[in-house]
């Protein structure tokens, strides 16, 4: 567990309340993975027709921890959900069910707005590491030149942009932000662009997205949650993002 981040905001009740009512919505789901090559069946049933393929190793979590006629319900990283037979899946530990921190960690006044878990699709993957954060930096492009505004534009409406952030902030990173993020930390405003993700359509009706995204090279404060997606590369993020301010 983190211990209380120097970045953190301190907070008007009303914003933690919101954020403890979220509680139940946050626990972390349980992570696994194949042992060994196995079929991702549509059932739990040897005769079930196959959905795909899952390599050894390929991670996946647990929709229900609980096995029903030998097999695991399970979404893989790609969001697939179906069948795998468990001996079959190695089961990581039971992860505590939210970090204290979520609970403990002030948002301030003007804080984060903790509604935005609404709009959060398939918001089991992320890690809470800290309520509400304040963090500092540049906006750099993480699309190599292809959108405008710099940021990706993925099939759940969200954003997946870069913040450079400011060397105060460098312990936010972890090896998944080096590796696959460019050194970067990932920030993800909610439900900005149409979705495409057929299984991600409700969390955005009826929002709609309101946070100011400056351009690449701004220098910038985000306030948001502070989370690890537990899928893809593990990588630290900002998610939902509250919103953006330039900074001198």
């Amino acid at each position: 567990m983190r211990s209380r981040s120097p970045h953190t905001n301190r907070s008007a009740p009303s914003v933690v309340l919101g954020i403890l009512w979220l509680l139940p919505a946050l626990a972390l789901a349980q992570e696994a993975a194949t042992n060994r090559d196995a079929n991702l069946r549509r059932d739990p049933s040897t005769a079930s027709p196959v959905v795909t393929l899952l390599e050894k190793g390929s991670r996946l979590e647990l929709v229900d921890a609980t096995e029903d006629s030998g097999f695991y319900h399970v979404r893989t990283e790609d969001d697939q959900v179906g069948w795998v037979y468990a001996k079959l899946v190695s089961v990581s530990p039971a992860p505590t069910a939210v970090s204290a921190e979520l609970a403990a960690a002030p948002a301030g006044a003007g804080g984060c707005d903790a509604s935005l878990w609404n709009h959060v699709y398939h918001s089991t993957r992320l890690m809470v590491k800290t309520a509400c954060v304040t963090v500092t930096g540049r906006i750099v492009d993480a699309t190599a030149g292809r959108q405008t505004d710099g940021v990706r534009h993925e099939p759940d409406g969200d954003t997946h942009g870069w913040l450079e952030v400011d060397p105060q902030f460098k312990d936010m990173l972890n090896a998944g932000n080096l590796s696959a993020e460019g050194g970067n930390l990932v920030f993800e405003i909610v439900c900005r662009f149409p979705v495409t993700q057929a299984d991600a359509k409700a969390a955005c009706k009826g929002y709609t997205d309101s946070v100011h995204l400056p351009p690449v090279g701004s220098r910038v404060s985000i306030v948001g949650t502070y989370v690890q997606d537990t899928f893809h590369a593990k990588w630290n993020e900002i998610h939902p993002v509250t919103r953006i301010s330039v900074v001198p």
